[in-house]
C-alpha cells in the first residue's frame, strides 16, 4: 500500500511539474513544439516559446549560472531555451547515485565520460537515445554532430545516448597538427627556479636538489611556510598527478606487444614513487599535500607558496592571473619534469576522442523534442561561435574572416577571468558541449600569465584515443576487481610515499602486488586488452 501511495504521489508531482512547464504529450513533448526538419533545426521554429530546462553538472566546482552573462542572455532571446543549472554541494557521485535511485535526474546530465554512471544509466534506460531524438524531432542532428564522434559513442545496441566536449578525432590531429596542447605540465614558479639557476630536474637526483635547494632559499611565501612540491589532491582510489601525469612524463608505454599494460607497475614509475617517498622522508612533501581540497590547493597556488607542481596547468588560469597582476616574475612556467632513465621526451596526453565531459537527456525530460533541438543548436558551428566568441558587436567582431574578441572583452579574460565569465561568458564559459579542436582554427590567444605552460606542452602532445572509455562494464566480475584494486591503491599510496625506508617501501609494493594478484589484475588487464582492441578497430588503427 505504502509504494501505490508513494507511486500516486510522485504521478502526482510529475503532473503538477508538467503543468507548471506547459502541456506534455505521452512522449514528453510539449504539445506546441515543432519538429525540426532535416533543413530547419527545431530551435528556430520554436524559439519565441519560452522554457527552462533544468541541467545537472556533476562537478562540485562549477560555480556559474545562466542568465547573468551576456552570451547566456543572448541564447536565451535566440533560442528561447533558459537554463537552470543542478550542481552537487559536495560529493558528486553520492549525489548523482542518490538521483539514479531516486529516479530524479533532471532534464540534461553532463558527466565525466569516464563515470560508471554512464553506463548505469544506459543500461537502467534512464536516459534517451539521441539519434531516435534526432529522427522524431530535429534531423538537422545527422549534419550538426560529427560521425567519428557518434561511432565512437555508439552502444551494443546500435544507439547514441550522448554527446562529448573537447573531443578530438583523429583527423582533428591532422588538421590542427602543431595547435593542440595538453593540460599536464609540470610547473615552477619562474623567479624562483630562476634564482636557483634553472636546475635540471629531470632526474632524480637533479629534482631532490631543487626541492632542497628551494626550501633552504625560500623558506617562507609571505610568513607563510613553502611547499617544495604540489600535486592533485589524494582521493580514495589515489593521486592523478602520481599516476597517469607522472607515467606519461616518464613515457611509460600504455600497451605492450598488443596487450594492455599495466603502467604503475614499470620500473621506472617505481623508481620515481621512491622518488617521492625520499622527499617527504626529507620534508620536502609538505602535510598539506596529502590533505588540501582543490580549493585549498587554489589559494596556496594564488599566494605562490608552491614551488614546484605536478599539475594541470589550464586549472591554473585564476591563480596566473592573480600572481602575475601582483609581480610577473612570480608566475608558474612549464620547465622539463621527470625523466625516464634513458631521458625520453615525455609523452604528454592531448585530447582524446571521448573528450571530457558527455552530456546527456534524460527520460524524465519535461520536453524531449526541444532539449534535442537545444542540444543541436549547441554543437552546431552557430551555438559553437556563441559559447565561445558571444555576441557579434558586443563581446567580438570579424576581421579578415576570423573572430576576434573585442580589446576590452579580450583584457578582461586575461586579467581577470572570475569577472569575464560572470558578466559576459565568452570562451566558453558553457564549456558542457564545446569544441574545442574547432576552435583551435582561430589560433590561440594566451594571456602573459597562461601562454607559456600552454605553448610548452605542444611538441610532446600524443592523442591516446585507443585508450579512452576502458572502464569496465559496472557490476562485472573485472570492474568489482578494479573497484577493489583501485580503492587498496589509494590506501596504499599514502603509505609509500610516506615510508620510513625504502625497505619498508618495498614490503608495502610487495603486499600490494601481492593482494593485486590475488584479487586477479590480471583477469582485469585482459578484459582492458579486449576493449582496446575494439577502440583500434573503432578508429582504424592496428
Amino acid at each position: 500500500m505504502r509504494k501505490i501511495i508513494a507511486l500516486a504521489l510522485a504521478l502526482g508531482l510529475v503532473a503538477s511539474g508538467a503543468f507548471a512547464n506547459g502541456k506534455q504529450d505521452a512522449k514528453g513533448q510539449g504539445s506546441a513544439t515543432v519538429n525540426g526538419t532535416g533543413s530547419t533545426p527545431g530551435w528556430k521554429l520554436n524559439k519565441d516559446k519560452p522554457i527552462t530546462f533544468d541541467w545537472y553538472v556533476n562537478f562540485s566546482w562549477f560555480a556559474r549560472q545562466w542568465g547573468d552573462s551576456a552570451v547566456s542572455k543572448y541564447i536565451t532571446d535566440k533560442t528561447g531555451v533558459n537554463v537552470r543549472f543542478v550542481v552537487p554541494a559536495g560529493n558528486e557521485a553520492e549525489k548523482l547515485n542518490s538521483m539514479i535511485a531516486g529516479d530524479t535526474l533532471p532534464d540534461l546530465i553532463t558527466l565525466g565520460w569516464w563515470e560508471s554512471q554512464v553506463s548505469m544509466m544506459i543500461d537502467a534506460g534512464l536516459v534517451l537515445s539521441l539519434d531516435e531524438l534526432a529522427q522524431n524531432y530535429d534531423p538537422i542532428f545527422f549534419k550538426v554532430a560529427n560521425p567519428e564522434k557518434l561511432g565512437w559513442y555508439r552502444q551494443p545496441d546500435g544507439k547514441v545516448y550522448g554527446y562529448p566536449n573537447a573531443s578530438y578525432t583523429p583527423q582533428d590531429y591532422v588538421t590542427y597538427k602543431g595547435k593542440l596542447t595538453s593540460n599536464q605540465t609540470f610547473l615552477v614558479r619562474k623567479d624562483m627556479y630562476e634564482a636557483l639557476g634553472k636546475p635540471d630536474m629531470t632526474t632524480p637526483e637533479g629534482f631532490l636538489g631543487a626541492l632542497r635547494a628551494a626550501k633552504a632559499k625560500f623558506p617562507a611565501v609571505n610568513g607563510q611556510a613553502i611547499i617544495p612540491i604540489g600535486l592533485q589532491e589524494f582521493t580514495d582510489t589515489g593521486n592523478a598527478s602520481l599516476e597517469g601525469y607522472l607515467q606519461n612524463f616518464l613515457a611509460i608505454p600504455y600497451e605492450k606487444n598488443g596487450q594492455f599494460y599495466d603502467r604503475s607497475t614499470d620500473p621506472e614509475y617505481v623508481r620515481w614513487l621512491k622518488v617521492f617517498r625520499q622527499a617527504n622522508q626529507e620534508g620536502l612533501l609538505s602535510t598539506d599535500v596529502f590533505v588540501d581540497k582543490r580549493s585549498q590547493m587554489e589559494e596556496k597556488a594564488a599566494q605562490g607558496r608552491y614551488f614546484a607542481m605536478l599539475y594541470q596547468n589550464w586549472d591554473m588560469q585564476a591563480a596566473q592571473m592573480a600572481l602575475y597582476n601582483k609581480d610577473p616574475s612570480s608566475i608558474y612556467i612549464a620547465v622539463e619534469g621527470p625523466r625516464n632513465s634513458k631521458g625520453n621526451d615525455p609523452t604528454l596526453g592531448g585530447g582524446g576522442i571521448a573528450g571530457w565531459t558527455v552530456t546527456m537527456i534524460s527520460k524524465n525530460c519535461k520536453d524531449k523534442a526541444r532539449a534535442i533541438q537545444f542540444l543541436d543548436y549547441l554543437i552546431s558551428e552557430e551555438g559553437q561561435m556563441d559559447t565561445c566568441w558571444g555576441v557579434p558587436g558586443v563581446t567580438y567582431e570579424t576581421v579578415n574572416g576570423t573572430p576576434q574578441l573585442l580589446p576590452a572583452i579580450e583584457k578582461l579574460d586575461q586579467t581577470d577571468k572570475n569577472a569575464q565569465e560572470t558578466q559576459y561568458g565568452v570562451m566558453y564559459t558553457y564549456w558542457m558541449l564545446m569544441d574545442t579542436a574547432w576552435q583551435g582554427q582561430f589560433g590561440a590567444k594566451y594571456s602573459p600569465a597562461l601562454e607559456q605552460p600552454q605553448l610548452w606542452t605542444r611538441p610532446y602532445v600524443k592523442s591516446f584515443a585507443a585508450y579512452d572509455g576502458l572502464q569496465l562494464a559496472p557490476g562485472t566480475d573485472e570492474a568489482l576487481i578494479s573497484e577493489e584494486l583501485a580503492r587498496r591503491w589509494g590506501k596504499d599510496l599514502p603509505l609509500l610515499l610516506r615510508a620510513k625506508s625504502e625497505a619498508e617501501f618495498d614490503k608495502i609494493w610487495n603486499d600490494l602486488q601481492a593482494f593485486r594478484t590475488a584479487k586477479g589484475a590480471a583477469k582485469v588487464l585482459a578484459k582492458q586488452t579486449e576493449l582496446m582492441k575494439v577502440n583500434k578497430a573503432k578508429l582504424g588503427l592496428k
